[in-house]
């Protein structure tokens, strides 16, 4: 089984007397379902787990009266076998979306606080038009992504002390020894080549092989296909597809990250597809990295919504829209050109996004000045630039000039840690999991 970070919000929430029910939210197949199933297993005598999409007669449970002693009767009604026990049982409704009455329950089990709620759910198949919100005050949010690059280096069998340790290199930004820091590249790129989703990560963890993570990689990309022909309005259907196979092709195939709809088809243009990438938005299948016009707090206050570049929610994904030989590429660090650049500023953008982090880059079109990255944390700009060997900085470098509010910058890097008198801070590509 992965260790996942999520479970240690999960144990905090447990121990909370006053608890609220907990909504699980994520892209899917980023193991909600199981990481749900397995802490009920350690933490409960019995678990109630109610799937809308699979059991929807069940929904009958929330069709009458709210009350939390009615609803419990009519689950020991349906489910004789279990013993609903306060304390004792995990109640876990999942793809909550298809039943509006179990949104709706959620506040009266909260205030009656005798049972422990956890929800999960999609966003696909929502009319956004008419979205159901869960009730204020009653929830509490757990955001699940993929497996990050820790917790790969963990299901690799690298244990807690040995990260530490590594991590004190970047505490004391001082070079990692190289044959540490030669291994940790290796696993980065065998972790960049398999991606975050845990099912692939497991199927490389059992078998260290490649073709059986492309196997599943690829039935992970059909899935969400099927939800774009099966969630997405008629007119919707194949742009969003189109836009969503883009993606590789837009990150990894050209100089200019900046998603142009031209790739999407020729002649392409915003009036036909923006509103397919506003539902891969919604629908959790794609972030966002918005183009700001200055570098400066509040990075909103200077975003631009129709200049942006866009990201699959995992490597994995973006891995099965290629041929099997890019990730034999990476793994051997073959890769040159666009693809190795493109390809190293995903995994950076993953890895921050995974973080909970928005994403903004800069780019000046008179000076050809570009930032690649640009998050925003305790009120303060952190720009960031992407190299794919360790070449100068100089975009980063002019802006830390000009910018005397903006202390410092990253440069992450295929080299070692270093520091120069121009407040850059180079790292190895690894370290953005341990920022």
């Amino acid at each position: 089984m992965l260790k996942r970070k999520v479970t240690a919000f999960m144990d905090q929430w447990i121990r909370t007397k006053e608890k609220k029910c907990l909504v699980v939210q994520g892209a899917r197949q980023t193991g909600k379902t199981y990481i749900i199933e397995r802490f009920a297993e350690d933490n409960y005598e019995e678990l109630v787990e109610i799937n809308f999409k699979q059991l929807p007669s069940a929904m009958d449970i929330f069709s009458g009266d709210l009350t939390v002693d009615n609803m419990v009767m009519a689950m020991r009604f349906r489910f004789p076998e279990k013993k609903i026990t306060p304390g004792k049982t995990l109640i876990f409704l999942d793809e909550i979306q298809e039943c509006q009455e179990a949104i709706t329950s959620l506040k009266f089990w909260a205030i009656d606080n005798r049972y422990d709620v956890i929800v999960s759910g999609s966003l696909l198949g929502i009319d956004y038009k008419r979205a159901s919100s869960y009730p204020v005050g009653y929830v509490d949010y757990l955001k699940m992504y993929g497996v990050d690059f820790e917790e790969f280096l963990w299901g690799m069998g690298i244990s807690e002390d040995m990260i530490e340790s590594i991590c004190g290199f970047l505490y004391s930004k001082t070079a990692v020894p190289e044959a540490i820091h030669s291994r940790m590249m290796n696993y980065y790129r065998q972790y960049i080549a398999i991606g975050g989703m845990p099912e692939v990560v497991q199927k490389y963890i059992d078998t260290n092989d490649f073709r059986e993570v492309d196997k599943i990689q690829r039935s992970l990309l059909q899935g969400y296909l099927y939800d774009i022909a099966h969630y997405a309005t008629a007119e919707e259907k194949v742009k969003a597809e189109k836009c969503y196979l883009s993606l590789a092709k837009q990150l990894l195939d050209k100089e200019n990250h900046k998603f142009q709809y031209k790739e999407v088809e020729h002649g392409g243009r915003a009036q036909k597809y923006f509103t397919s990438i506003e539902w891969l938005l919604r629908a959790d299948m794609v972030h966002l990295s918005k183009r700001v016009t200055d570098v400066r707090f509040d990075l909103d206050d200077y975003a631009r919504e129709d200049f942006f570049r866009a990201y699959a929610t995992d490597l994995s994904l973006l891995m099965a829209m290629k041929d099997f030989s890019l990730k034999q590429h990476i793994v051997e660090n073959t890769l040159e050109g666009n693809s190795k650049v493109g390809i190293y500023e995903c995994a950076i953008a993953d890895a921050l996004y995974k973080k909970g982090y928005s994403l903004y880059f800069y780019k000046n079109e008179t000076s050809k000045r570009e930032i690649d990255i640009i998050i925003q944390k305790d009120g303060k700009v952190v720009p960031i630039e992407v190299k794919s060997g360790n070449t100068r900085a100089t975009s980063l470098q002019s802006l830390l000039k000009n910018k005397k509010d903006i202390s410092f910058g990253y440069k992450f890097a295929d080299g070692n840690i270093g520091v120069n008198e121009d407040g850059i801070i180079t790292l190895p590509l690894y370290m953005i999991t341990f920022v």
